[in-house]
């Protein structure tokens, strides 16, 4: 059953393959959605690629740190939609590898501004710009991405962990603002996943292995996986959900710190020579 036949929908943030919101195009349309994707103009030659593979030629350049280049987009958006969107998905984050790892206390004024403009109030700018589009349509879904460092400490994410917890909170904010208009915003936390800004989280991979190790379902999460739970929140199924952080991490917020392995995880096997 596809569940977003004729939908269409908008995601930033897809820079690869390995992206997030690449998965999370994907399961879109394999749903029925008409998808479209923002990116940064020096990245829209690559992203068409992609875009092809989604049997779309909707790309659209966007610097979210320019109100004026918002503006533009939604409006190419609009254009190209024929004045409706009924999806928006915000995967936008960005900070200086100097504002992340060892202290954070060494976090810049500049650092923190540019972190939390562009990974927070990014999706403040686009809910503003996407908002009479959604209500062209009669009624939207906006869906955003956060981490659990926004909620808990995750040693060098440091001041993005600030960022997404703003961005959470500005997530319930608009919720209650456009809620009147049928337009609901959640956030999706995934557990770990090794993209591009993974790399900059301290012990990423034994994380990972954790997951596989003691969560309840002992399996990796995917950028597929977290596709398919933005499926749910675009579609009408979710209609009465709005203001709400769902977390796909294959159950590891159930476990208490230190939770040791799984006692029905596979056993390693001897060990091999390298």
């Amino acid at each position: 059953m596809r569940l977003l036949e004729g939908k269409r929908a908008l995601v930033s943030g897809v820079a690869n393959r390995r992206s997030i919101a690449w998965g999370i195009a994907q399961a879109l349309h394999e749903h029925g959605a008409q998808v479209a994707l923002t990116c940064l103009e020096s990245a829209r030659r690559r992203v068409a690629k992609l875009a092809a593979g989604l049997d779309s030629d909707l790309v659209f350049s966007c610097d979210v740190s320019k109100d004026e280049d918002i503006t533009r987009a939604f409006e190419e958006v609009g254009s190209a939609f024929n004045g409706k969107l009924d999806v928006l998905v915000h995967s936008i984050a960005y900070a200086r590898l100097e504002d992340m790892g060892g202290e954070f206390l060494t976090v810049t004024r500049e650092g923190w501004r540019l972190a939390l403009e562009t990974s927070a109030y990014s999706l403040v700018a686009m809910a503003r710009a996407a908002r009479p589009l959604m209500k062209a349509a009669g009624g939207g879904s906006i869906l955003t991405l956060s981490f659990l460092g926004g909620t808990k400490v995750a040693p060098s994410y440091n001041i993005m962990g600030v960022a997404k917890a703003a961005l959470e909170s500005a997530m319930r904010y608009l919720a209650y603002d456009l809620g009147p208009d049928g337009i609901r915003v959640n956030a999706l936390s995934p557990g770990p996943i090794p993209t591009a800004s993974s790399l900059v989280v301290e012990r990423f991979e034994e994380s990972s292995q954790k997951v596989e190790t003691r969560s309840p379902l002992l399996r990796g999460v995917t950028a597929r996986d977290v596709g398919n739970a933005a499926v749910f929140y675009a579609a009408e199924v979710s209609k009465m959900v709005t203001g709400s952080t769902l977390e796909v991490d294959s159950g590891m917020g159930i476990l208490i710190c230190g939770a040791g392995p799984h006692p029905r995880a596979r056993k390693p096997g001897p060990e091999q020579p390298c």
